[in-house]
Order: C-alpha cells, then structure tokens, then sequence
C-alpha cells in the first residue's frame, strides 16, 4: 500500500475503528509518506494490460454506491501514460447507471484481479467521460480491433492512489479457456504416448 493510498482512503472514522483494533500506529506511519498522487509502474502496466475484466464503483446523487463490470479482450484497460487510464466503453444494457453518476461525482474506484495468480490491485482515480461528437479519434483509438461491441464513448481515469492488495481468501480460478488447452494439450500428449505403446508391443 502507498502512502498516498493512505491518506485517501484512512478517513478519521476509518482511523478510530483502525485504533480500537490495534493498527492505527503502523498506518499512520505508512500514511506519512507520499503526498503527491500515484504513479502506475511498468509492474502495474503490464498487470492492467493483461486484464480482460475489472470493477468500477461511482457514487449516485443519492449517496448510493454502484459497482459495474467492465469486460473486453486483454488489454482494453491500457494505460497510456503514469498517471492516466482509458477504454472504449461499450455498449450493455443502457441502464447508464454509472454514466449519470459521472455527471455528479468523477471520482471512482477500480478492482482488478487475477484469480489463477491470486493478485489483485485497487485504484482511486477521477473519470472524465468522452463522448465521440467532443474527440472521435480518441474514441476510436482506445477501441479493440476486431471485437465485436459496439463502443459508446471513451473513459479517461487519472489515477490518484493504488493498492496492490493482499493474496489472502482469493480463491485460485483458472480460466476456461485455459483449462481447454491444457486439456487439449495433454489429450495430444495421451495420443502419442498410446501409438508409441502400441508400436512398441508390435514389434516384440
């Protein structure tokens, strides 16, 4: 956890409960450091870039906190500078949910992980939404080639604090798609290794 991470999320409610549980003296000596806003590493790159799915949480006008998924082919969340992220955001079920609460509050939050390397990382961050009449060409760029969604507009998030959080209770999930290749693979292998057999037993 960065010190800056810290200083964002450590709000003085969060401090007392951290006090009466005996972990507000080793916070505060991380939170004392870092003042100045994040900055994404090329550690952090290439975790981000390998995502093909993350969280995004906002904050309504009424106060409610919305979570969304967000999926697309690895690579979609790309980051294109230190301090910035973008992707193209495609079209779902038009509930635009947390479009309108971009209109209220731009700050957000992200949770990205990786089941089968149990990692995960959280980001703080502020989104600035472009739709294609205002930057048509910067929408463009930020959509995946060959993919078949249709893209609405682009989100801009610069990024303000980040997290890579503890392995603990992350379940250990490989993709389907990677089960299907090793499963392909060792099928192959079996294959072999039976003409093999057999090749051995009729020359005997």
């Amino acid at each position: 956890m960065t010190g800056h991470y810290a200083q964002v999320a450590f709000t003085p409610l969060v401090t007392s409960h951290q006090a009466a549980h005996g972990s507000a003296e080793a916070y505060a000596r991380m939170a004392a450091f870092g003042d100045g806003p994040d900055r994404l590493g090329a550690d952090e790159a290439d975790f981000i870039h390998s995502r093909d799915s993350f969280f995004i949480s906002s904050v309504s006008e009424t106060g409610w906190p919305y979570i969304q998924h967000r999926g697309g082919p690895p690579g979609f969340l790309r980051v294109l500078d230190e301090r910035t992220l973008g992707f193209a955001d495609f079209r779902g079920n038009r509930q635009y949910i947390t479009r309108g609460n971009l209109d209220h509050d731009e700050r957000v939050s992200l949770f990205l992980i990786d089941y089968r390397l149990r990692a995960r990382m959280k980001i703080f961050g502020r989104a600035r939404v472009v739709e294609p009449e205002d930057d048509a060409a910067l929408v463009a760029s930020l959509a995946p080639p060959d993919y078949p969604a249709r893209v609405e507009r682009a989100m801009l998030i610069e990024v303000e604090a980040l997290d890579w959080n503890c392995r603990q209770h992350i379940p250990e999930l490989v993709p389907l798609d990677v089960v299907r290749r090793t499963m392909e693979e060792l099928a192959g292998k079996i294959t072999q290794l039976e003409a093999e057999l057999a090749e051995t037993r009729a020359s005997r």
